[in-house]
């Protein structure tokens, strides 16, 4: 796992980098890793529960996020924050999973039977509790699941969902209303 010398030398300098610790991680500092890593986890985390909608999923992909994040930290150039490259790289390391796992079609797709895909189940709440959106949204169907928290939570353009996907924006925009129109009606109840 450390950086080789070919790579350290293509490695932007320490100067390029506001955080000290990514500088010292790219040139093989476990401990600045660690720290790091312990910075961004919850965050990472969070993404992929949101995106998987599955927890014990989400704890893989995160730990496959942080692998790749240590293969890949000579190539971080500094252009943005180290948590924006992160969050791209969880983005990206999601939506592989998706395609590995061989639920990946060229167009978005529900895995529900007809009947389930139009509504959430009822969530299961006491009159005045506060209703739980993370697991509203993990009911959500995985391709509405992964558009809104694409577009709503994670602030991303239908032109760039659609490309990550490899879907068309009508598809994305059309996903997105779906979710929205899915999670009303749970939270409403």
């Amino acid at each position: 796992m450390a950086v080789s010398l070919i790579e350290a030398t293509t490695a932007p300098t320490p100067s390029d980098w506001s955080d000290p610790d990514v500088a010292a991680a790219a040139s093989g500092d476990r401990d600045a890793f660690e720290r790091l890593y312990r910075r961004n986890v919850n965050r990472v985390y969070s993404l992929c529960v949101r995106m998987c909608g599955d927890r014990m999923r989400a704890e893989e992909l995160t730990q496959d996020v942080f692998v790749r994040a240590w293969e890949k930290l000579a190539l971080f150039k500094g252009e943005s924050l180290f948590s924006t490259w992160l969050h791209r790289l969880a983005v990206n390391v999601v939506l592989n999973a998706r395609k590995t796992d061989g639920r990946h079609d060229a167009r978005i797709e529900d895995d529900d039977d007809g009947e389930a895909a139009g509504r959430l189940t009822a969530m299961p709440h006491a009159p005045g509790d506060r209703m739980d959106l993370d697991a509203a949204i993990a009911q959500l169907p995985p391709g509405a699941r992964r558009v809104f928290t694409l577009h709503d939570v994670e602030g991303y353009k239908h032109e760039e969902i659609a490309e990550q996907l490899g879907v068309t924006t009508g598809a994305t925009k059309a996903q997105l209303h779906r979710a929205r129109m899915l999670l009303r009606e749970a939270l409403t109840r």
